[in-house]
């Protein structure tokens, strides 16, 4: 095994409110403007390049865990979304046919195997995946602040004794939603306007004409009835995601069928009570769109469509949820999971370091 490199002791000055310095000493060795003590800090014998190329996964771990987990959940969203991007684009045209064709065609609504076959004749294969690189573009971000985000909102609101109440997952899972949502909205709209409008090619294309036609309001129109569809969503998502996985033996925890079966749950659920918020929110996004608020979308709708309409896209919105959700979900964990043996093999390595390095300083002494 190639010598451990030694790093030179690094001295930090630092205050310590609870402890009166002797200023008459210190005022002889600190430097100038310090007020405080001096600690002394060695640092590890840290691995050299020769030990990370033969333990790979011990790299990860020099990247800072906030910044893993960070990229954790950018990547994780973005398999998701690609895998059933087919399935989201019909559920967003099924979502927006009433106002798009008008009140009188409005009442045969479109079906699931007919916007299927329609985007197939029309626009091939690649007609599938319209629209997703708009939507990675935003998902990366999107799912990078909210499951980060979740993670920091747990910490915030566990409870004195560092427990985390049924109350408290469903605040961090609000907050999470609604944090991530406000962030990225305006790529949502630029995504569902080149999803299902005809007259747009490319993202900036998109971004140039509403800007030119509709002014920087239209980026945000819709966001009010996002924000409340996506606290409820995301709150009950991952509320009753922790905690049927954490009912789940020790043993099956942590495998991959356990974050399927959980991720679908939770989804499930939380789909069936938030979707009619999620149609208005698209609705509202449209160019030309009547409605204001959701006071003025949500009776509209039903009056044009009826109380089905509030629904329409459900059908390919609950075939995506279980993939999506669960790819998402599961490779978050999977990708934690790696940070977390990451950081044990770094330390491993360590060990095997200063124990190397023990072991040289007995032997120089006899």
């Amino acid at each position: 095994m190639s010598k451990p490199q030694m790093k030179k002791a690094t001295l930090t000055w630092k205050h310590i409110p609870e402890l009166q310095p002797d200023h008459n000493n210190l005022s002889k060795c600190r430097p100038c403007g310090s007020n405080g003590f001096a600690t002394v800090s060695m640092l590890e014998f840290e691995p050299t390049a020769a030990q990370l190329l033969k333990h790979p996964l011990a790299i990860v771990a020099l990247v800072p865990k906030d910044a893993a987990v960070f990229a954790a959940g950018a990547f994780s969203g973005a398999a998701a979304k690609t895998v059933t991007a087919p399935l989201d684009r019909i559920k967003l045209i099924m979502q927006t046919h009433g106002l798009r064709v008008g009140q009188e065609s409005a009442k045969k609504a479109i079906g699931f195997v007919q916007a299927f076959v329609s985007v197939g004749k029309q626009e091939g294969l690649k007609g599938y995946w319209k629209g997703n690189f708009a939507q990675v573009v935003r998902v990366l971000p999107y799912s990078a602040v909210q499951l980060f985000a979740y993670d920091t909102y747990k910490k915030l609101f566990r409870g004195t004794d560092g427990e985390l109440s049924i109350i408290g997952r469903l605040a961090a899972g609000a907050c999470a939603g609604m944090t991530s949502t406000f962030v990225t909205y305006p790529l949502d709209v630029l995504r569902l306007r080149l999803a299902v409008d005809p007259g747009y090619q490319t993202m900036t294309d998109v971004c140039f004409k509403m800007l030119k036609e509709e002014g920087l309001g239209s980026f945000y129109r819709g966001l009010g009835p996002s924000l409340i569809g996506i606290a409820p969503y995301v709150a009950v998502n991952f509320c009753v995601f922790d905690l049927v996985k954490k009912s789940l033996p020790e043993k099956f925890r942590n495998r991959p069928e356990a974050s399927i079966m959980t991720a679908f749950v939770a989804a499930s659920i939380a789909t069936l009570t938030c979707y009619p918020l999620d149609t208005v929110r698209r609705q509202m996004q449209m160019r030309g769109t009547p409605y204001k608020t959701i006071l003025d979308a949500f009776p509209a709708i039903v009056a044009r469509d009826g109380v089905a309409g509030l629904y329409r896209g459900f059908v390919p919105n609950a075939l995506k949820t279980l993939p999506n959700s669960s790819i998402k979900l599961t490779t978050f964990d999977a990708m934690k999971r790696l940070i977390s043996a990451s950081e044990i093999e770094f330390q491993r390595i360590l060990e095997e370091n200063r124990s190397e390095q023990k072991q040289g300083a007995n032997a120089s002494a006899f």
